[in-house]
């Protein structure tokens, strides 16, 4: 079981920030979310412009980097000037 957990403004399609799925042997970042379908899918164009921070288990991470089973993947939104999130910075 790998954890997809959602920061920022990151969510699913239906509003969820946690999701819990199977992975039937090691893959990239990309590939599990893309075993997400629809769920997920607008995650994989903010991977490509880079306006998503990856880690696993706590450690900074790429969309390639491979994920295995009991793995803790977090997104974090960010728009590239420093603030978080993929709206305007509010202070």
């Amino acid at each position: 079981m790998v954890t997809i957990m959602l920061t920022g403004q990151l969510q699913t399609a239906d509003g969820e920030r946690d999701l819990a799925c199977e992975i039937p042997t090691s893959m990239s970042v990309r590939q599990v979310i893309q075993r997400q379908g629809v769920q997920l899918r607008h995650l994989l164009q903010l991977l490509r412009e880079k306006k998503v921070l990856v880690t696993i288990n706590k450690r900074i991470a790429s969309e390639d980097s491979l994920v295995q089973d009991g793995d803790a993947i977090r997104l974090v939104g960010h728009d590239g000037m420093g603030g978080s999130g993929l709206g305007p910075s509010h202070v």
